[in-house]
């Protein structure tokens, strides 16, 4: 092996670590040259922290998802029926508490369910999780009549206001759960058999089944895990709306899949990163809200958001073939 092929894999991790950071740092040079007029101010960098709260801690999940080779399309309906979950639990005069218990409950199940159909019938996670798409959404119209549940949110929106109650906490107190779970997941993907096996099963299923790994229980965890945090966003959710909608989170699931790809995963799985992840999701918020104050229309930001995913994707199959190589 020459020198130059030593030195050429730490480069190579490098550059796909500090992609996600240095694809933001691009993002607002663009922004403040486009618009040099209209500076980001702390309110607006607190605006963005909470708009990134939903799909940042629903890419949480999803990052385990996809570096264990899955893909989850569910993601938008699971968290509406969570939200749904969550308000139903407050109207009925529980206690917020209960609420939580009752969203991520919820998630955790559709997440459980998404794991059954991928390993037990052995369905490929594309097909399965587009099907319950529909189901999920179809349950949440159920248990709601198809109308919005209002309940008093009991103190639960001051997780998502902007401006914290505490000033010294300088950005909303659901900003600083989600960064506590992104450090908890990142710690559990490296130093955990249960990460570690994830990963090995990402990254070469048969190999990975050779080595005594449970391949059917590992994904089911994954999928349940990450239902977790999808019921927490459904939470995040209803905090922010303060009702329940059975209708709200429609194409979230592209919103998060693109974050965790911006963050340097790889839709082959094996590859990922929690830190990347979040870079990406801010990245996602921060191109939404800079659209917002241009005055652009929302059309506008669904082109945009569409053409992230392909150089994304594409980035990342660039990557796999020059590996392959």
């Amino acid at each position: 092996m020459t020198a130059p092929s030593l030195t050429a894999a730490p480069v190579r991790t490098l550059a796909r670590a500090l992609s996600p950071v240095l694809s933001l740092l691009l993002v607002v040079l663009f922004f403040a040259a486009l618009a040099p007029d209209r500076p980001v101010g702390l309110f607006d960098l607190r605006l963005v922290a909470v708009h990134t709260l939903i799909v940042g801690t629903a890419a949480l999940g999803m990052t385990l998802v996809i570096m264990s080779g899955g893909i989850d399309l569910s993601i938008g309906s699971a968290v509406a029926l969570a939200s749904v979950a969550a308000a139903l639990t407050l109207r009925a005069g529980a206690h917020p508490a209960l609420a939580l218990a009752a969203a991520i409950a919820t998630g955790a199940a559709c997440g459980l369910y998404n794991g059954i159909l991928v390993t037990l019938l052995r369905l490929p996670p594309f097909i399965a999780t587009l099907g319950t798409l529909g189901f999920f959404r179809g349950v949440a119209k159920w248990i709601c009549g198809s109308r919005p549940v209002s309940a008093d949110p009991r103190g639960l929106e001051t997780w998502v206001n902007p401006i914290p109650a505490r000033p010294w906490m300088l950005f909303a107190p659901g900003v600083w759960l989600m960064l506590a779970l992104a450090l908890l997941t990142a710690a559990a993907i490296r130093a955990t058999v249960f990460g570690r096996h994830a990963v090995a099963i990402g990254s070469n299923a048969e190999a990975a089944r050779r080595a005594g790994i449970p391949i059917a229980r590992t994904r089911t965890l994954v999928y349940t895990v990450a239902g977790l945090f999808t019921g927490l966003a459904g939470l995040l959710q209803f905090a922010r709306l303060t009702q329940g909608d059975p209708t709200i989170a429609v194409g979230l699931e592209l919103d998060v899949i693109a974050a965790v790809v911006i963050g340097g995963a790889s839709l082959s799985g094996g590859q990922g990163s929690i830190a990347g992840t979040l870079a990406g999701a801010v990245l996602m918020a921060y191109l939404r809200n800079r659209c917002t104050v241009l005055g652009w229309p929302n059309f506008v930001q669904e082109m945009i958001v569409g053409h992230i995913i392909i150089v994304a994707v594409a980035i990342d199959q660039w990557r796999l073939r020059r590996g392959r190589r």
